[in-house]
């Protein structure tokens, strides 16, 4: 299988504002459909660039190119190879639980790089007011999301959840569990080691900190928007 890898370039990203496509993936001479859609932050306040390379570069690119490769791995099945999908062992239960994995770990990173870079200052944006709504003050808010965050193996997500038009902070444990369906990620905050080992140790409520201090929640604001429409 080859893979090369492509120029920087600009798209409009789900109908909010231009973001930065990192890396375009061709494989077996076919454009991918899914690329990467959210830049690097670089150097943060509190989170080494040396992090956010790894992070970004390389464990955000690999679930790019796995859920790249998975998409084209299905196309080569037989009818014979379909056949033989059960729920205790096959090829074919193994690829679509790796597509959860991958497809989740793709999109929950493009809006965790797309959301960090600002002063975690939420003053002036509407969903402040939503959040200062729901959870009456904005320090209840911080402590539900920091103690989910503390207690979720994988990743802590504020979603906007369509089923009762509200935000809520859930828990995943892992990227393809504890996702709730019809709920759109407005703001992710990972908290597998890989985040804030290098930076932090095993100090992962600092860590939890430090991302809340590098939010850009413009952004958050917008992804919030068009998910509430």
């Amino acid at each position: 299988m080859v893979i090369r890898e492509f120029t920087i370039k600009t798209l409009i990203c789900q109908s909010v504002s231009p973001v930065v496509l990192s890396k375009s993936l061709i494989i077996n001479d076919t454009l991918m459909a899914y690329e990467m859609t959210s830049p690097n932050p670089g150097e943060l306040a509190g989170i080494s660039a040396k992090t956010n390379e790894i992070h970004h570069d390389k464990l955000y690119a690999g679930y790019v190119t796995k859920r790249n490769e998975i998409t084209e791995k299905q196309k080569s099945f037989t009818d014979e190879q379909l056949s033989a999908a059960n729920q205790i062992f096959s090829e074919w239960r193994g690829l679509k639980e790796g597509e959860t994995f991958a497809t989740n770990g793709m999109i929950l990173h493009e809006v965790f790089f797309d959301i960090l870079g600002g002063d975690g200052n939420p003053d002036g944006t509407t969903i402040k007011d939503v959040i200062m709504n729901q959870w009456g003050t904005w320090e209840r808010f911080v402590g539900e999301f920091t103690a989910t965050a503390m207690g979720a193996r994988g990743w802590a997500i504020l979603a906007f959840d369509r089923s009762d038009n509200a935000l809520h902070i859930y828990a995943a444990d892992s990227q393809n569990h504890g996702g709730v369906w019809g709920a759109t990620p407005v703001l992710p905050c990972d908290v597998y080691e890989h985040g804030y080992f290098i930076d932090f140790g095993s100090d992962r409520k600092g860590y939890i900190a430090a991302f809340l201090k590098n939010v850009n929640w413009a952004r958050v604001e917008e992804r919030f928007t068009a998910a509430s429409r």
